[in-house]
């Protein structure tokens, strides 16, 4: 990935972080405002698509979660698709230090939730939800602070927000599947199949690849698999490079010009209608035992807590092994500032709570963990690194002055 690029999408998930924080702070404020019934009204309108009398009919949110959210999901599978060929995921050293990050950002908070839930197995469906990173927060986060914190601290988090966007698909896929339906899922591996033909013969043409797209989706969603998954995998079939394997640049591929005008689609469109669609939590009777309920505190420890200990705890292996540096110019006090702000779990771990529980008032305690997580995260991250960042500022001008 070349260095405009790399600032071009920070540049796009910075700003969607803060259109995102917008949308969800009105969802909170719709949600317990006399606008409540409207609000949520609206979302569970039915929107039918038909087609000579075959076709979906759902709610309004659930075209959102099922249909927009694949977009989403297919700009995730772009995205790792070009970092695992050009991008910090390409070579096994440059990926080694996001991959364990990743790997023990979901390990560790995982732990904690299951730790706290031990003695309620119901809740156990939830153990994946503080495992995800919101890229578009942390990056959010992270411009907060401007041109302070590194330029590599901000690539590190990027690859590992990535990372972690890939173990999150994997976990949905292999744990959040419901009923399988054999039928829906052969006719929707027939089009992936033609997707990886079409790659494979050179065809480089958008339309073919998102009406094959639109076939999987569809197959997908009926199929029990969840549909989202379909994004990544079309995703993940669109041509990066040419028909001789060679490098293009950003106009020339397919695969980053789809990239290119899909950032800020969803950006400042799709995610901000997730959040604004799934963010709402009703404050009323609100109590510390439904905050501190075993899903609540899961939550909030295992984004706050967990990710932290996980990702300073894959650092420190991959230091001590000789694996992996640092990101070039950082402190460990910004390292550490940078772990606890992977506990920004919000849009993802919104998405697999969704997926992880069904009963109203478990939701309702889900939401309510997955925001206080995120906030406590942004809030002690952003300290962090303003302290950090001061400090090597501070001391780099006294080195600065001595020399002089």
């Amino acid at each position: 990935m070349t260095i405009s690029a790399i600032r071009e999408f920070l540049r796009h998930e910075s700003a969607g972080g803060i259109v995102l924080l917008g949308a969800a702070a009105l969802a909170l404020i719709l949600t317990n405002s006399p606008l409540s019934a409207q609000y949520l009204g609206f979302f569970d309108l039915h929107l039918t698509v038909t087609l000579n009398g075959i076709g979906l009919d759902k709610p309004l949110g659930l075209w959102i979660n099922d249909g927009l959210m694949a977009v989403f999901f297919f700009l995730v599978g772009l995205e790792i698709k070009r970092e695992l060929i050009e991008g910090e995921l390409s070579t096994l050293r440059q990926a080694m230090l996001p991959v364990l990050a990743a790997i023990g950002g979901m390990a560790a908070p995982a732990f904690v939730y299951a730790l706290i839930n031990a003695e309620t197995p119901q809740n156990l469906a939830g153990w994946a939800i503080p495992t995800a990173t919101d890229i578009a927060f942390a990056l959010g986060m992270l411009s907060l602070l401007g041109k302070r914190v590194p330029d590599s601290l901000k690539v590190f988090l990027l690859a590992l927000a990535i990372m972690d966007d890939l173990g999150a698909i994997i976990v949905i896929a292999i744990f959040y599947t419901a009923d399988l339906s054999p039928m829906a899922l052969s006719l929707s591996l027939i089009g992936i199949a033609a997707l990886f033909i079409m790659n494979k013969l050179g065809v480089r043409r958008l339309a073919a690849y998102i009406l094959v797209g639109i076939y999987v989706w569809a197959c997908v969603l009926e199929s029990g698999v969840h549909a989202t998954l379909a994004g990544t995998i079309v995703g993940l079939c669109v041509p990066l490079r040419g028909r001789d394997r060679q490098r293009l640049d950003d106009h020339q591929s397919l695969a980053k010009r789809c990239i290119h005008t899909l950032h800020p689609w969803v950006a400042f469109a799709i995610m901000p209608a997730f959040a604004l669609a799934n963010a709402g939590v009703s404050l009323a009777g609100l109590t510390w035992e439904s905050l501190l309920s075993p899903v609540s505190l899961g939550i909030i420890l295992g984004l706050f807590v967990g990710k932290q200990i996980g990702v300073v705890a894959a650092l420190l292996l991959a230091r001590a092994t000789g694996l992996a540096q640092l990101p070039s110019g950082a402190t460990w006090a910004e390292a550490y500032g940078v772990a606890v702000i992977t506990g920004i779990g919000f849009t993802m771990s919104l998405f697999i709570g969704s997926l992880a529980f069904a009963d109203p008032a478990t939701i309702v305690q889900m939401r309510l963990g997955v925001i206080a997580g995120s906030v406590l995260s942004a809030c002690w991250g952003l300290a962090v690194l303003w302290l950090a960042t001061r400090h090597r500022e501070a001391a780099e001008s006294g080195r600065a002055a001595a020399a002089s």
